[in-house]
């Protein structure tokens, strides 16, 4: 039997308290913007989510191209965290940026269709498999909308959410299970109806959980990402979406698969990679290279029961679409991003590196004989600090440890490698190199070794 190692927390705290000053040390010039914003932004920063880095202030940057980003102070980072997903196309690819810029010259937004729009729709069908499509700007928007909708059509009241799952800032998944019974998650700032009231949550992998939940017919739809994403990975069990979608249609439930982290399984996400068959599917953040655009599509069954409950073309807003959705420019950047950068030979390259990436953290975790491990989601993986791949978002989320998480992304950063500060991600773009790859295992390795006494 193997002995696991356990991490001295006073060494730890040594460690974290050393690495801080070293990034102190490096960063004068954002330290310095930091503290100039705090006049005037909340924070000191433009959106709250950029206080989460693990470091004592965020990284002011300069500029960024592919995979690598150069901050004020002149350090160039290799970025695995890639806007969280919303750069994983890299920074500004040339194939997408030429087109962007292109239709920039010829104007922005006109609450009008362009050409574009045509080519977009035919590719997201032959992507995802859904005839249907509309625009938005964010997913969280998409998954708003489509939340919306899926009640009109139903005319049930309630959401089904997966425990700890990720949608965005969309209300009604801001819900968790404590206890074995649902609470408002920690943190849900100023919610506007209590989520217990709009939504069941269940734990992901459990069927008979599943099946009690829906068994009263009044959940309109389950809003679901296809593997969790945001609390570590965790895979499906073998036969869980077959059980997902049988149970959902013989309960007459609608299905949302939304793919906004998952897109990375390959060029139509993890629907075209396992042969889901979503009622409706989102699809937000690197879609677009960057620029804020967001889609959600239907079957031509749900659009046939929507255009039977109004004409939307005849309605007032009811709180579905938005005067900059669709726009020419978020258009054009999804056509160039579809057509010239997320492609099956750019993601056969990604997936590449992403076994590379795992392969070398599982090295350093072996050789120090680590009690976690690695997952692997197409592009993406992340490490947990447990032995086994959780199997739920409780048990994930009950395996978080935010000390030494915020020591093994500092020590990253103070050697080159952005890592996503929410958990412990890591995404590949199209211009990432096995040079960047290796990168991080050097520096995973010399931060795990600095923890385990000699």
């Amino acid at each position: 039997m193997i002995c696991m190692t356990t991490i001295d927390r006073t060494r730890l705290a040594a460690a974290l308290a050393e690495e801080e000053q070293r990034f102190s040390i490096a960063h004068p010039r954002s330290r310095e913007l930091f503290e100039q914003a705090q006049a005037n932004l909340l924070g000191g920063v433009p959106m709250n989510w950029m206080m989460k880095w693990a470091s004592p202030f965020p990284i002011f940057v300069r500029e960024a191209s592919g995979a690598r980003f150069t901050d004020v102070d002149g350090h160039t980072y290799v970025d695995l965290c890639l806007g969280d997903t919303g750069a994983m196309t890299g920074h500004a690819p040339s194939p997408a940026t030429e087109e962007i810029a292109e239709q920039l010259r010829r104007g922005v937004t006109f609450m009008l269709p362009t050409e574009d729009v045509i080519w977009v729709g035919r590719e997201l069908e032959r992507r995802f498999g859904l005839p249907y499509w509309q625009f938005a700007l964010t997913a969280t928007d998409a998954n708003r909308f489509a939340l919306r909708l899926a009640r009109q059509v139903t005319g049930r009241p309630l959401v089904l959410v997966f425990n700890f799952c990720y949608h965005g800032t969309v209300d009604e998944t801001f819900i968790s299970l404590q206890d074995g019974g649902p609470i408002s998650r920690p943190g849900n700032t100023g919610a506007p109806v209590d989520p217990t009231l709009t939504t069941r949550v269940v734990e992901f992998n459990d069927i008979p959980a599943l099946e009690a939940a829906l068994a009263p017919g009044d959940v309109a739809c389950v809003l679901a990402e296809p593997a969790l994403t945001n609390v570590g990975i965790v895979l499906p069990e073998p036969g869980y979406h077959e059980a997902l979608r049988e149970i959902t249609r013989r309960t007459g439930t609608l299905l949302i698969i939304d793919e906004t982290h998952t897109i990375c399984a390959g060029p139509g996400g993890y629907t075209q990679a396992h042969g889901l068959e979503p009622d409706i599917l989102t699809l937000g953040k690197p879609i677009a290279s960057g620029v804020p655009a967001a889609v959600y599509g239907f079957t031509a069954d749900v659009v046939e029961r929507i255009r039977q409950r109004a004409r939307l073309d005849e309605e007032e807003p009811s709180g579905i679409g938005g005067t900059l959705a669709g726009n020419a420019l978020s258009i054009a950047a999804i056509k160039a991003t579809l057509q010239n950068v997320l492609t099956p030979p750019a993601y056969e390259r990604m997936i590449s590196l992403a076994e590379r990436y795992t392969a070398g953290v599982q090295a350093v975790i072996d050789e120090f004989a680590l009690p976690w491990c690695i997952t692997r989601l197409g592009c993406r993986a992340e490490y947990v600090f447990q032995p086994t791949p959780p199997r739920n978002g409780g048990e994930a989320h009950a395996s978080e440890d935010p000390m030494l998480d915020r020591y093994l992304h500092l020590a990253a950063l103070n050697r080159g490698v952005l890592l996503t500060p929410f958990h412990n991600m890591a995404l590949m773009s199209p211009y990432t190199t096995t040079a960047d790859v290796d990168q991080h295992t050097r520096a995973f390795r010399e931060s795990v070794a600095t923890l385990i006494a000699s």
